[in-house]
């Protein structure tokens, strides 16, 4: 690279990558607010659709050195200010469109791992720091990609040894805490039940390997739905429609019951406010029961696979409540959740505690510091 350009380097902003999912977002943007905090660095917010742009936009205004930028092949989305989850450009190509810009920034910050890409097939001189968009014993710890990254922000000490462990540079592994624990803009504060029932959250994950929905999904929602006892927030993984198609149709039969919610686009399945919202977790191999349990609570865990679980560290999160062989069972179980939660309790709680590490807020401000000390080093 020039002298000239490697000026422009140093000289750049620092670029916060929004070309993914909207499920990446809480765990992003609070990073950019502490960095913003002193108002010393120029900040771009590369965002892939007119969904990403609105939310932005509307949160960002007044931050210092804050300015939102459209990638190339930038989607505009009819009725983006609802925050629903947008079809998005082909990363790739955006990707190798953004280059340009993005040798001219300081620094790229990225949630997911398709932008790490670039560092990884090519020699830039742009340092990518890569922050983690979900914790758990399935994390995808071993893509390559990951290796490409300057720095790699993980949430808490237990989930940093799991990369030492693969031999990564103890000195571009930094615990955090919960980027997501900071974020403020949550949509939603009261769902809309007919009665107060106590309310049950249920997110298959979307890989099929995975997840219940394929075994047991569509009868668990029609067994709860029908059952009366509670309601239902009904909000799967956003991409599980991508392998699943016919989990529309399963939204479409209950959405009108007055105990079911139905959420596959909107922003609240993604911003944390069903985990907030609901008594009790059902799922399988999601992460975001991890999040559910930085307030322990209730949690019954769908076996449909029939999977040898116990003593297998991928479902460690299993052991955080009463986990579901027979789908026959399934009601009993979850009637019984709340009886039998004292007895899982201390276990949700430590589990949280070593899989998230801090919740208490300063996540985003130790981020911003990794991000500033890298620009230091390099400057």
């Amino acid at each position: 690279m020039a002298a000239g350009a490697w000026r422009l380097n140093r000289q750049g902003p620092v670029a916060f990558l929004f070309l993914g999912e909207t499920l990446l977002i809480p765990h992003l943007y609070p990073i950019v607010e502490a960095l913003a905090a002193d108002g010393d660095v120029a900040i771009d917010l590369w965002v892939a659709t007119s969904v990403h742009e609105t939310l932005l936009t509307r949160w960002s205004e007044g931050l210092a050195g804050v300015r939102i930028r459209r990638v190339p092949g930038f989607r505009r989305i009819a009725g983006a200010a609802d925050g629903q989850n947008p079809p998005l450009p082909p990363k790739i190509p955006t990707l190798l469109r953004l280059l340009p810009h993005l040798m001219r920034a300081r620094a790229a910050v990225c949630a997911e791992q398709t932008s790490l890409w670039l560092p990884r097939v090519l020699p830039l001189r742009t340092p990518f720091v890569k922050t983690s968009h979900g914790v758990g014993s399935m994390s995808a710890r071993d893509d390559p990609r990951r290796r490409a990254a300057a720095m790699m922000m993980v949430p808490s000490e237990r989930e940093r040894a799991t990369y030492l462990d693969r031999g990564f540079d103890p000195a571009r592994v930094v615990a955090t805490g919960y980027v997501k624990a900071s974020f403020r803009q949550r949509s939603i504060t009261t769902l809309p039940f007919a009665e107060p029932r106590p309310t049950i959250l249920y997110a298959p994950h979307w890989q099929r390997h995975r997840s219940s929905w394929w075994a047991w999904g569509a009868d668990t929602v029609r067994r709860i739905a029908q059952d009366g006892r509670w309601n239902l927030i009904f909000a799967p993984h956003q991409r599980l429609a991508e392998g699943a198609p016919e989990v529309r149709a399963v939204m479409d039969e209950v959405r009108g019951l007055p105990n079911v919610h139905c959420d596959m686009d909107g922003f609240a399945m993604v911003d944390g406010s069903y985990t907030a919202a609901a008594d009790i977790y059902l799922g399988d191999t999601s992460s975001q029961v991890i999040e559910f349990l930085q307030r322990p609570r209730p949690c019954v865990f769908l076996n449909a696979g029939g999977v040898e679980w116990r003593g297998d560290p991928s479902y460690a999160q299993w052991t955080c409540g009463e986990v579901v062989n027979d789908v026959g069972d399934l009601l009993p179980m979850l009637a019984r959740a709340p009886a039998v939660h004292d007895s899982f309790a201390a276990i949700q709680a430590r589990f949280a505690g070593d899989s998230l590490g801090d919740t208490r807020g300063s996540a985003p401000a130790r981020a911003a510091r990794v991000i500033r000390d890298l620009l230091d080093k390099r400057a």
